[in-house]
């Protein structure tokens, strides 16, 4: 068996909102070995994704949020692999925004543990950016998984529908500058960084906060 490992797939799509769309581009996290994986975030490209996952067995497609552009994919990519979609409940109302005729195969809670290639990831709700915004630790790994909660430089965009900056400040702090200084945080878009390098920022987040 070999070891657990990230590998990381850069896609291109939009964003929607609010009757705005952009363009962005997205994270999206394979974990696990030579055998099986989850897929954190199918953003915009069901057969990209498909292609880095290959033969191995994929276990579940993990939503960190239910913004269109880290879901868009997900439906495509579960019925290529039969692997179940799962997403915050908090975060419904915005999945059915997205695919209103399909539903989550199953909907994540607080510290629910995601076992893949002998390794376990915890759910940390981590409310703000979305109500249903999740980042998934991998302690063995080195690395959580953000999604949209926080980024290098701060925390996600808040400015749009079912969004509350102070929220998610508090959700960071309490979720995820509690983690050891040399977590590595892998985001949903851009470049990773540490939660030593992003903690010494709070009391200035908190303060835009109110």
């Amino acid at each position: 068996m070999t070891a657990a490992r990230i590998e990381l797939l850069v896609t291109s799509g939009t964003f929607s909102l609010d009757g705005g769309t952009w363009d962005v581009d997205n994270n999206v996290w394979i974990v696990g070995d030579d055998e099986e994986v989850i897929v954190i975030d199918a953003s915009h490209d069901a057969d990209a994704i498909g292609a880095v996952v290959g033969d191995r067995r994929l276990r579940a497609i993990v939503c960190t949020h239910g913004h269109d552009d880290h879901i868009d994919a997900a439906p495509a990519l579960a019925e290529a692999t039969g692997a179940p979609i799962l997403i915050h409940l908090d975060d419904r109302l915005l999945w059915k925004h997205t695919h209103p005729d399909r539903n989550p195969d199953g909907y994540l809670s607080d510290m629910r543990r995601i076992d893949v290639a002998g390794i376990e990831l915890t759910v940390l709700h981590s409310p703000g950016h979305t109500p249903g915004a999740i980042c998934l630790n991998a302690p063995s790994l080195g690395s959580v998984f953000t999604g949209d909660t926080l980024f290098a430089g701060g925390p996600g965009a808040t400015g749009r529908s079912y969004s509350c900056f102070l929220t998610s400040v508090r959700s960071i702090r309490d979720r995820l500058l509690v983690l050891p200084p040399e977590t590595v945080v892998r985001t949903g878009h851009g470049e990773s960084t540490t939660i030593g390098a992003e903690a010494p920022h709070l009391e200035e987040w908190m303060a835009r906060g109110h």
